[in-house]
Order: C-alpha cells, then sequence, then structure tokens
C-alpha cells in the first residue's frame, strides 16, 4: 500500500444474500457493477454476519465486538455512546468520517464517532421496535410479516426508493465535496442502502430486466412444522405464516422483485464507483462493499432473517485496496466484526492497532495478500431479537456449523457435504467429538442463562419507557427540518412501508412478463 493513507469508501445494503448474487454462483440476478468492483478487488465467499438483524449487526460491526459482549440484544437496543467505534478509531488516525444513509441507531448519539452525516435515517431511533418475550412467539414489534411476499409485485415509487434515492445524491455530492474541500487528510465516507430489504416490490425498468421464466423456486422446499427446528418455528408462526396462504406465484413474483432490487442497488454502486474515477479519488481509495445480513428468499419456505441458515447469515464482502497485490478470492471464513480491524490496517498502513477495549474480530488484510498463516477459521454469530424465546447462538468453524437454542435441541451440519443444512448429524456418534468441542466454544464467554434475564430485564424497561413517553422524543437525526418526521419512525415497518408504494395495490396480481 502508498505511504500516503487510503481514502476509505464503504457502500453497505441491507437484507442482501451472498447466494442471490453472480459472484457467489448465482446464475439469473445481474449486478455488473459488483463484478466491476470484484474484478480489481477480493471476494470473500464465506463472510457472515454476527447478528442476523439490522441493529445489533450494525452495532457489532461498527464496535469490532460480539452483540451481547456489548449488551445489544435486538432492533430497539441504545448503543452506549462509551464505546469505542471504528469511526473513532479511524478520527484517532487523522481520518475525516462521514455517514451517508442508514445506520439504526438507537438513542440520542446519532452520531457515535462520525464528524458528519448527510441524511436522517430511515427507521425508529426510539424503543418502539423492542420484543416481548413474555407474550411470547407471536409478538412482532416490527410488523414483519408475510405480507411482504403476498403484496409482492411492481411499483412506480416506493418509501424504499424515496430514501436510496436521497442516500445516493447525498453521497455522489459528498464525494464531490471530499475531492475539492478534503485533499489535506484522508476521509472515510460510509454509504448505506435500504435495499433490498422487504417488501419484494420494484419499479418496471428492473422487473423488466428478468425473464419471468427465469427465476427459479427455491432449491429447499417449504417444511412442514413436524420438519422445523424449534428457532425456525419460532419464526414462522413470528413472521405470520399460518395467517397467508403464500402461492408458488406469490413465491416466483417476490424473488422476481427481489432480483430487481438488487439491480437497482448495483445501478447505485455503479454510479458510486463513476463519481470516485471522475473525481480522480479512485486511485487512492480503499472500498468495501458488504450487507447487514442476508435473506432466506423462500429456501425451506422462510423469509426475510432472524435465522442461522445460510441464506440468512451469510453476506456479501468485496474489499478493493489500491496499491495492494491481492487475490481474487478467499475462501477462509470471515465476519463482519473483522471489518474494524481491517479499516484501522488500510487506514495506517499494517501498523498495530492500539485498541482501547477488547476486539474480536481480526484483519482481512493479511489474508488479501496470502501472507495470514495462522487464522482462526471460525465465525460466530447469535440471536436474541424478536420472533425467538431464548438466547440463539451459531458457530461454524472449517466445514461443520453447530447451532444453539437454549432449552432445545441442537443442530449441527456438515456445509462441504450438506450444503442446503437438511441432515442434522447432532447425536451421531461418529461426530460426537466435534458436537462436544464446538459446543464448548460457543458457549465460552456466552452464558444463555444470564443472557435470557438481561435480555428479559432491558425488554420490560424499554417497554415501560416507550409506554410512557409514547416515543417522545424518537432521536431521529435531522439532516433537515422535518426529517424526524419522514420514513418510518414509531410505525410498523412492513405496514407502513407498503402503504407508502405508489400505486398502492393490495394484494398484488401476479405479475408475469
Amino acid at each position: 500500500m502508498k505511504d500516503k493513507p487510503l481514502n476509505i469508501v464503504v457502500i453497505q445494503v441491507d437484507q442482501m444474500s451472498a447466494q442471490a448474487l453472480s459472484l457467489y454462483g448465482h446464475k439469473v440476478v445481474q449486478t455488473p457493477h459488483l463484478e466491476r468492483l470484484a474484478s480489481d478487488g477480493t471476494v470473500f465467499t464465506n463472510s457472515y454476519c454476527n447478528f442476523p438483524l439490522c441493529v445489533p449487526s450494525r452495532v457489532s460491526m461498527l464496535a469490532g465486538r460480539y452483540p451481547n459482549a456489548i449488551n445489544i440484544w435486538d432492533n430497539a437496543t441504545e448503543m452506549p455512546a462509551a464505546i469505542p467505534t471504528l469511526s473513532h478509531y479511524l478520527r484517532n488516525l487523522g481520518y475525516h468520517t462521514v455517514l451517508s444513509g442508514k445506520m439504526h441507531f438507537i438513542g440520542p448519539d446519532q452520531l457515535h464517532g462520525f464528524n458528519e452525516r448527510t441524511t436522517t435515517d430511515i427507521y425508529p431511533s426510539n424503543f418502539a421496535w423492542t420484543p416481548n418475550w413474555v407474550v411470547g412467539e407471536r409478538y412482532r414489534p416490527t410488523g414483519i410479516n408475510m405480507r411482504a411476499v403476498v403484496d409482492s409485485g411492481l411499483c412506480v415509487r416506493s418509501l424504499q426508493i424515496d430514501y436510496d434515492e436521497e442516500v445516493e445524491f447525498a453521497s455522489i455530492q459528498k464525494i464531490h465535496d471530499l475531492a475539492r474541500y478534503c485533499q489535506e487528510k484522508p476521509f472515510m465516507l460510509w454509504i448505506s442502502f435500504t435495499h433490498p430489504h422487504s417488501p419484494y416490490i420494484t419499479t418496471e425498468e428492473f422487473w423488466s430486466r428478468y425473464n419471468h421464466d427465469d427465476v427459479e423456486m427455491p432449491e429447499v422446499p417449504e417444511m412442514s412444522l413436524e420438519e422445523m427446528d424449534v428457532m425456525s418455528r419460532w419464526l414462522h408462526y413470528a413472521h405470520g405464516g399460518d395467517l397467508h396462504n403464500v402461492t408458488e406465484e406469490h413465491i416466483l413474483t417476490a424473488r422476481h422483485a427481489y432480483f430487481g432490487m438488487c439491480s437497482y442497488l448495483d445501478d447505485k454502486v455503479g454510479r458510486i464507483l463513476d463519481a470516485l474515477a471522475q473525481t480522480n479519488l479512485d486511485s487512492n481509495t480503499a472500498i468495501l462493499f458488504t450487507s447487514d445480513h442476508g435473506e432466506m428468499l423462500g429456501e425451506r419456505g422462510m423469509w426475510f432473517k432472524q435465522s442461522f441458515y445460510e441464506w440468512s447469515v451469510t453476506v456479501p464482502l468485496i474489499i478493493k485496496i489500491p496499491g495492494l497485490q491481492a487475490k481474487p478470492q478467499v475462501k477462509k471464513l470471515a465476519s463482519l466484526v473483522d471489518l474494524l480491524p481491517t479499516l484501522a490496517d488500510i487506514a495506517s498502513s499494517g501498523k498495530d492497532l492500539d485498541a482501547v477495549s477488547p476486539l474480536d474480530g481480526n484483519s482481512l488484510v493479511p489474508l488479501m495478500s496470502g501472507t495470514e498463516m495462522n487464522w482462526n477459521n471460525r465465525v460466530i454469530s447469535e440471536y436474541t431479537g424478536e420472533g425467538v424465546n431464548a438466547p440463539c447462538r451459531m458457530v461454524r468453524r472449517d466445514d461443520m456449523k453447530y447451532i444453539y437454542t437454549h432449552g432445545h435441541p441442537e443442530l449441527l451440519y456438515n456445509l462441504a457435504d450438506d450444503p442446503n443444512e437438511l441432515k442434522n448429524l447432532a447425536g451421531d456418534q461418529k461426530y460426537a467429538d466435534i458436537e462436544k468441542s464446538l459446543r464448548a466454544e460457543l458457549l465460552t464467554n456466552w452464558n444463555p442463562d444470564s443472557i435470557f434475564d438481561s435480555c428479559i430485564e432491558s425488554q420490560k424497561e424499554r417497554l415501560f419507557i416507550q409506554k410512557v413517553t409514547d416515543g417522545v422524543p424518537n432521536w431521529a437525526y435531522c439532516a433537515k427540518s422535518g426529517d424526524d418526521k419522514r420514513y418510518v419512525r414509531n410505525e410498523s415497518a412492513v405496514g407502513t412501508k407498503a402503504k407508502a408504494r405508489y400505486p398502492y395495490v393490495e394484494p398484488t396480481p401476479f405479475l408475469k412478463q
């Protein structure tokens, strides 16, 4: 890498599964601009989120720590302002840091180390989406339900399009501003879109890029309640799977629209890359692309995230570092807690990070350059959010994945032989030593009994505060007057976003080109 510090641009998307991209083997989805980025960078083929839900995943990523280590439990948990983030570390290295778009911070601190933000956020910043495990499996504070699938299809405009158009405009404008006025110090610009998050709706332009007959059904069909593991049954009811008749036409339409949403996002990536080239910043700017979590997209009959199955818990990860002789592909296991040490490594040209708190990740730069010889080939993900009733955790080491649902049967898969995770090996004597080892590894520094108690106590406190204050103040970041009233604040996400679709049609008829 060059002696002069590199600028950094992070492009983050929301609910994009790695398996839905051509870079990861999908034969239908068209994302030429991501392929363009990957052609000059490194694709991590086994990258994971550390919590398959927006807020905890993003907090964990920014802090470089597992969510439970900093008491982050769900989509309405406040991130303490005292926790150092990657923005603090980069500012300590002389960087100017900018956030453009979604980060879903909860609480009064809406910067968490960033020097500035260019837009408001899209979702509530208060405790409106607090889970309630006492109520049980059908409590849906965020409104996630199968309407997003049943009502999928076409629109002229949607709330998500409104938001991402604003994010793109502000981000490209900021690129030009940084090129003009930030020449003396390096910068990090974090650009965060809400696509391709459900509901699954797109415009005619992006729908028409795909032939409907090319859209395939999920590889693993819907499972019966008897075939589901406990966590999957919880999510089935939490998502209202028993309240809607989801037909094959609904599934194909939702997947078709999701493919269009991916292409919509890919076009934005292309324009960001063009802006960096036009301002002559591309030769001195490292670029990282990823998502906060994946999307089941109908596999096993499951949708959205919140699960530890591969479509939900894996994320795309592409990193381009100018001047680095990098491998085009890395197969070692990586996760989002690795981003803080990776970006600090890029910013400091390889100097050791003087961390002021313990970090759970490691720099990915040595993997890219091929100099890392002793990589701990393990990833951990956890879940304590809405839809479940007990702490859940997953560990993958090499090809073996172990899933723990507190108080319920365990799951063990050999992903090399069983990539669709259909054969549970837990209890098989041939794998007894592996199961025992992974269980011990998963439970290290993670006590499910105490975590359960902490979650219940935190939920009670936040639900009480939300009730007596009626969500005021909502702490929404205001880039301009009126931002605290825009997008989704205290309302149900799916309901609000669906009604913000124009024209609003309920339900959307089957759309076949």
